[in-house]
């Protein structure tokens, strides 16, 4: 006898290790065969959405991948970068080219505000929730639209230069709310450089701060009157000759001088999370985002936005960023910043971005 049996140890059978590493390739490969018929499949759902009969559901579809930045590619594996750019190009078709009539706005001097809508709210902040079909929606209304700018990351945009979270931005100008901007660069990775500059025309404190010459779909900025001026194009020059102070690009226009996208508004967006800025006749802003991607809020198409806009009085309104940009945060009276919409779970944190809309605080404060 053995001295191993001896002691009463027991040897491991030689074929075993060679079982067990048998059935975990096994496993692996069942994992991965599953996982192959289920892309398999969602490719073929996909591929007759994208080129079945129903332009509606393609264009659908095509606008809710195109706004997630991890998605920004799949539509044109199925029906080409051209078709895709041809659907995008529709959104802003319908509305007029220049820009919104300054004239339609006339800002309302303290003296002659009928003041019931502001009762309780002296820092003349007020943000209301509006609920649809699909959404949660939070809409921020600031009486003064002299306090509303636009912030920028930095005064030097470039790829090395990462972009700012908004939580840290909002600190950094000591303002009292803010929501996301505009357009910026994006190419659907976790690269330091996404974030870092912006797409097309910005403008800050009657600066231009950017202008990569690039052909967005809207611009929506104030000009030194503090009326919201919304466009489907915006050069420099045309920002100068407008006495812009603050604006970017994203896009499409959805109002403009009360007339509505009713391109935008009948095809071609996805349910996303939103973010719109707008202005009523009076000089109200209107700052607005809308939850989405998540079980009780699965997001807004531009028709929603559009109706959200003209509940409150929207005469202008442009999108902006949405998707995980989407944030609005405003500080309270004890001065804690608080997070107003619902934030994607799978965020720890805000997205790097080079632009913000924020609101200055009261004199005084």
């Amino acid at each position: 006898m053995s001295d191993e049996n001896r002691r009463g140890g027991k040897r491991e059978a030689p074929g075993k290790p060679r079982r067990v590493l048998r059935w975990l390739l096994r496993t692996v490969l069942a994992i991965l065969s599953v996982a192959a018929v289920l892309v398999a499949g969602l490719c073929m759902i996909m591929d007759e959405v994208f080129n079945g009969p129903s332009e509606t559901a393609r264009n659908r579809l095509t606008m809710s991948l195109l706004e997630a930045s991890a998605t920004k590619w799949v539509p044109a594996v199925f029906i080409g970068s051209e078709t895709v750019d041809q659907i995008q190009a529709k959104v802003a078709a319908d509305l007029p080219d220049g820009q919104s009539d300054p004239t339609q706005i006339v800002i309302r001097t303290d003296d002659i505000l009928e003041d019931d809508e502001w009762a309780g709210y002296p820092d003349g902040l007020r943000v209301e929730e509006v609920h649809g079909d699909t959404y949660n929606a939070y809409v921020m209304l600031v009486r003064d639209p002299s306090r509303v700018y636009l912030a920028a990351s930095s005064k030097r945009y470039a790829r090395s230069r990462p972009g700012t979270r908004i939580t840290h931005q909002i600190e950094t100008e000591g303002a009292a709310a803010a929501i996301n901007g505009g357009a910026f660069f994006d190419n659907g990775t976790i690269s330091p450089e996404v974030g870092s500059v912006p797409c097309g025309l910005v403008v800050s404190e009657g600066e231009v701060l950017w202008n990569d010459g690039s052909s967005y779909h809207g611009f929506a900025g104030f000009n030194e009157d503090n009326i919201l001026v919304v466009s489907k194009k915006m050069s420099a020059n045309e920002a100068k000759e407008a006495r812009i102070r603050d604006g970017c690009c994203y896009g499409p226009v959805l109002i403009k001088d009360s007339a509505v996208n009713e391109e935008a508004y009948n095809t071609n967006s996805g349910y996303n999370p939103r973010t719109a800025i707008g202005q009523r006749a009076d000089g109200t802003v209107i700052l607005l985002c809308i939850d989405g991607r998540q079980a009780g809020s699965l997001g807004a198409t531009y028709a929603d936005i559009i109706d959200v806009m003209v509940e409150y009085g929207g005469v202008n309104a442009c999108n902006l960023d949405g998707g995980s940009s989407t944030v609005m945060l405003l500080r309270d009276g004890d001065g804690q910043v608080n997070t107003v919409n619902n934030v994607s779970l799978l965020q720890e944190e805000p997205r790097r971005m080079p632009t913000f809309f924020m609101v200055r605080p009261l004199d005084g404060e």
